[in-house]
């Protein structure tokens, strides 16, 4: 197939970036909005923010969601990137869960190499290394250093590239196993990351990725999982179209739960793997559930808006009233559901966090609501929890309610509820 520019520039993006096409609609508009990780100090709270387009398109043609517009990466993953994948209890049973099924069906050998791109802590390959495969982060974030000196996993400190890739494969050899975990999305240069991939794995290594599914965001209206660092939501249609661009090809999917719907692929250079027919299945699923069509998505804003209506009806009414309206856990995302909101610090005093985070003590973007140590919870048991990483509900709920919180939950997703004792 001929390429046809994956590698895309900082700015405006009017084509398709997997076919080229400029046959695009758009799916939602949440305005000019600040990078949802770009938190800020105290002495920053008087300075200038710098705000960027967050729209999200569709290709009707390759099955693709995009941003309209790319932010440097650069200024979207500095050193100091403050997320961590390995403070959440949830999150990190699920990368090492994810560890043990990959080896397991794949019959992977032990002392093989195995390499995640966007290692972040380097809590998934964590759980490689402990059922015995040689491991190897990549990760272009100071995260890189906690991954060596907490995690004891060697990390490259960069972006991936093909140069890093060929580098890899000299020094380490090729890899039977590639990951990319909620990273594969993010990267602007998709030319670029594709190439380094063929690079990297050995002749019969298998890639594997989970990103946030534009099925679940559909059916669990998940517009704050659109932000500036989710350059592409991929539908599996998009993947499919993707990889053989490459000589590359899809030979088996699963959806997930993590983040409230992700899918998982499985790739490998085409004709190494019998090709699941889970493939056809979800392919088919798709086109059922009319992912591509302009009238889903207008459907889809209405259910939007109306949860939003409902969450900010609630947050004035207790406002009113003079009860306390909080929100526990600070996932990037919820800075997107903030900002599109319209909350501030009148409305939601501040957001508690795990004390561990290095985003305890810094404030949201936009809205300049304070992070604070989530030991306040335990102090002031508010009336009213909103619980931004709604997809670990269930966990938080039980959590705080074992420690003896009697507060309501709000949650603000799939649809916004309020959930007493």
């Amino acid at each position: 197939m001929q390429l046809l520019g994956h590698d895309v520039a900082p700015g405006k993006l009017e084509r398709c970036q997997i076919t080229g096409s400029t046959n695009l609609f758009e799916i939602i508009d949440l305005g000019h909005q600040p990078p949802c990780d770009a938190l800020l100090s105290k002495e920053m709270l008087r300075q200038p923010e710098v705000t960027y387009p967050l729209r999200l398109m569709m290709c009707p043609d390759s099955g693709l969601a995009q941003l309209d517009y790319i932010v440097d990466g650069a200024t979207i993953y500095p050193a100091d990137y403050p997320y961590r994948s390995g403070i959440s209890e949830p999150l990190r049973v699920y990368q090492r869960t994810f560890a043990g099924d990959v080896l397991q069906q794949f019959r992977v050998a032990p002392g093989s190499l195995c390499v995640d791109i966007g290692s972040n802590d380097g809590t998934l390959l964590t759980g490689f290394r402990d059922l015995g495969m040689r491991t190897l982060g990549v990760e272009p974030t100071n995260i890189a250093k906690i991954a060596r000196i907490e995690n004891n996993i060697e990390t490259i400190q960069s972006f991936f590239t093909e140069e890093v890739a060929r580098n890899i494969v000299h020094e380490y050899g090729p890899a039977k196993v590639a990951t990319m975990t909620n990273v594969f999305a993010h990267m602007a240069p998709l030319g670029e990351v594709m190439r380094g991939l063929c690079q990297l794995l050995d002749k019969d290594g298998i890639f594997i990725t989970e990103s946030q599914y534009l099925l679940d965001v559909l059916e669990n209206n998940q517009f704050e999982g659109i932000y500036h660092e989710h350059i592409r939501t991929y539908s599996f249609k998009s993947l499919v179209t993707l990889f053989p661009y490459y000589n590359l090809e899809v030979f088996d999917v699963q959806r997930a739960s993590r983040y409230g719907g992700n899918i998982r692929a499985y790739a490998a250079r085409k004709g190494t793997h019998p090709v699941s027919a889970r493939v056809g299945e979800l392919l088919a699923l798709e086109e059922q559930k009319g992912l591509f069509k302009p009238e889903t998505w207008a459907a889809w804003r209405g259910r939007v808006t109306r949860n939003r209506l409902r969450f900010m009806e609630l947050a004035y009414e207790a406002k009113e009233k003079g009860l306390r309206f909080v929100a526990d856990s600070c996932p990037g995302r919820g800075a997107v559901l903030v900002n599109y909101y319209g909350l501030d610090h009148t409305l939601l005093p501040y957001i508690a966090q795990l004390p561990n985070s290095e985003k305890v003590g810094k404030y949201l973007p936009g809205t300049h609501i304070p992070i604070i140590d989530n030991k306040i919870i335990l102090e002031e048991k508010p009336d009213y929890i909103v619980i931004l990483a709604w997809h670990y509900a269930d966990y938080i709920m039980k959590n705080w309610r074992d420690k003896g919180i009697k507060s309501k939950f709000v949650l603000p997703l799939p649809e916004c509820k309020v959930i007493e004792m």
